[in-house]
C-alpha cells in the first residue's frame, strides 16, 4: 500500500531527476555542436578526454571547491550560532526570526546586483569608505584577490537563514529535560552542547550541509550577475563554464561532460561529508550514555 502511495512522488522524481541525468551521459559520449549541425554524433568518449586535458576547467573546478567550501564552513558557524540564540527566550525573538529570513527571501539575482552595488569602485559605499579610512581605492570586484571573497560574502549573506532555519527547527525537537538532568549534574552550557545538542542535532546539520553544498558547486546566478566571472576568469564556476559551452558555443556534448562530472564529484563530496560528520560528532546513543553516566 505505502508503495502505491509513493509511486507518484517516485515517478516524478525519475521524470524531473533521473531523465534529464541519463540524457546529460549519453550525450557526454557523443560530438554535439555547431561543427556536427547540432546532431548527436558518437565520438567514442573524447569529450571525457578533453575535460582530463582542459586546464580551464581544472582551474574552475578549484575554483569552485574553493568557494564551496569556506562559504559553507562558514554558513554552517553563524547557522548554528543565529539558531542557537533564536531558540532561546527573549523579547522580539518572532521579530528577529522573520527578519533574518529577509535575505534568503530575496531573488538572487536583485540581491547580487545588490552586492555589485555596494562592492563598486568607485562609487559603492566600501570604496566610499575605504577612501575616508585612508586605505584608498581596493577595487574589489576589479582584483582576484578580493573578487572572489566578494562572492563569498555575498553567498554567506544570502544563504545562513536558510541553513539557519534548518537547525533551528533540530533544536526545538529536543526536549528540554535532557538540558535539566545535564544541569543537575553541574554540566554547563558547553557540556550540553557538546553532549546533548550537537549529538541530536547531527541529522539536521547534515541536511544542511548536503543542500548547501549542492547548492555552493552549483552556483550560477551569484557569479554570473556579480562578477561574471571575472577579473580574468577568476571567479568562473564550473557551472557558468558549462554554461557557455552549451549557450554560448552551442557545444552540448562537451557541456553534458561537464555536468555529469560535476555530478560525481558532489556525489563523491556528499559522501566523505557525510562520513566526517560521522566521526566529528558522536551518535544519539554515545551521546545519551554519556549523559546517563
Amino acid at each position: 500500500m505505502i508503495v502505491f502511495l509513493l509511486l507518484p512522488a517516485l515517478l516524478l522524481l525519475l521524470i524531473v531527476f533521473v531523465g534529464p541525468l541519463f540524457r546529460y551521459a549519453w550525450l557526454s559520449f557523443h560530438a554535439n555542436s555547431v561543427m556536427t549541425g547540432l546532431i548527436a554524433i558518437p565520438n567514442g568518449g573524447a569529450n571525457w578526454l578533453r575535460l582530463m586535458q582542459d586546464q580551464r576547467y581544472w582551474q574552475d573546478l578549484g575554483q569552485t571547491l574553493r568557494f564551496a567550501g569556506v562559504s559553507v564552513g562558514l554558513e554552517l558557524i553563524l547557522a548554528l550560532s543565529i539558531a542557537l540564540l533564536l531558540d532561546q527566550r527573549w523579547r522580539g525573538r518572532d521579530v528577529v526570526r522573520t527578519l533574518t529570513l529577509i535575505p534568503w527571501a530575496l531573488p538572487t539575482t536583485v540581491m547580487a546586483l545588490g552586492w555589485r552595488w555596494i562592492f563598486n569602485t568607485p562609487y559603492g559605499p566600501v570604496d566610499h569608505f575605504t577612501k575616508l579610512a585612508g586605505i584608498g581605492s581596493l577595487n574589489i570586484l576589479g582584483d582576484p584577490n578580493f573578487a572572489w571573497m566578494a562572492t563569498v560574502w555575498a553567498d554567506v549573506w544570502k544563504t545562513t537563514p536558510f541553513a539557519a532555519l534548518i537547525l533551528l527547527a533540530g533544536l526545538q525537537t529536543i526536549p528540554a529535560d535532557l538540558y535539566e538532568a545535564v544541569r543537575l549534574e553541574g554540566g554547563n552550557s558547553l557540556i550540553c552542547l557538546r553532549r546533548i545538542t550537537l549529538p541530536l542535532l547531527r541529522p539536521y546539520i547534515l541536511l544542511a550541509l548536503l543542500f548547501r553544498i549542492a547548492q555552493a558547486f552549483g552556483v550560477f546566478d551569484l557569479i554570473q550577475v556579480l562578477t561574471g566571472g571575472g577579473p580574468a576568469s577568476s571567479t568562473e564556476s564550473i557551472a557558468l563554464y558549462a554554461y557557455w559551452n552549451a549557450l554560448r558555443f552551442l557545444d552540448f556534448g562537451y557541456s553534458s561532460t561537464i555536468i555529469m562530472a560535476s555530478f560525481m564529484l558532489i556525489s563523491l563530496i556528499c559522501v566523505f561529508a557525510w562520513m566526517f560528520l560521522q566521526i566529528l560528532i558522536p551518535t544519539h546513543s554515545k551521546s545519551r550514555g554519556a549523559i546517563e553516566s
